[in-house]
């Protein structure tokens, strides 16, 4: 999908409302309205990332598109905020220093390797997320992550370890996806 600047600003200012009408109860706030762009009610799958400086702050998302793109960002917005597990609750001092990214998630694509050196072969380093599951664990990375891990074998190392796994892990069951995104902020 590729997104207008109107509709880009669009989701930026639901994000801030979501999180903004949750500050002061922490309660995530229900949505009420269509967009203004009848192109964000069709289905998507997005991550909304917080900063405060350089410094993460929040990160949650979805990676199938089973609501719509303006919903899906709502949500979002209010988990990166108030629900991601390795954060406190977002505070309304911390709110004013806080920037917004959304990446627009592309429909992953199944990637048929069968070692983490043909994986390794196959990225394309900055461009490309990465979805890896064994069994019942799952982990991702968005392409952002690149910037801070440019080498394809430290980001699949650290994507394993994200999932718990050991940095050497490549069960014969291991399942790869690749997608890209539409960032902005």
């Amino acid at each position: 999908m590729s997104l207008s600047p109107a509709q880009r600003s669009e989701l930026l200012s639901l994000a801030r409302t979501s999180i903004e009408a949750s500050l002061q109860t922490g309660e995530r706030a229900p949505y009420d309205g269509p967009p203004l762009h009848t192109a964000l009610i069709r289905p998507g799958a997005s991550f909304v990332t917080l900063r405060v400086g350089e410094d993460l702050r929040g990160c949650c998302g979805t990676i199938e598109a089973t609501r719509p793109l303006h919903v899906d960002v709502w949500n979002n917005a209010y988990s990166s905020a108030f629900a991601d597990p390795r954060f406190p609750p977002l505070t309304s001092g911390e709110w004013h220093d806080t920037g917004i990214e959304i990446s627009v998630l592309s429909e992953p694509q199944r990637c048929e390797v069968r070692s983490e050196a043909e994986l390794l072969d196959a990225l394309r380093p900055g461009v490309d997320g990465v979805i890896l599951q064994a069994g019942a664990r799952r982990s991702i990375f968005l392409p952002a992550v690149w910037e801070q891990l440019p080498s394809p074998r430290d980001f699949i190392r650290h994507l394993k370890l994200k999932a718990g796994w050991p940095a050497d892990f490549w069960p014969p069951d291991m399942q790869v996806w690749l997608y890209t995104t539409e960032s902005f902020d």
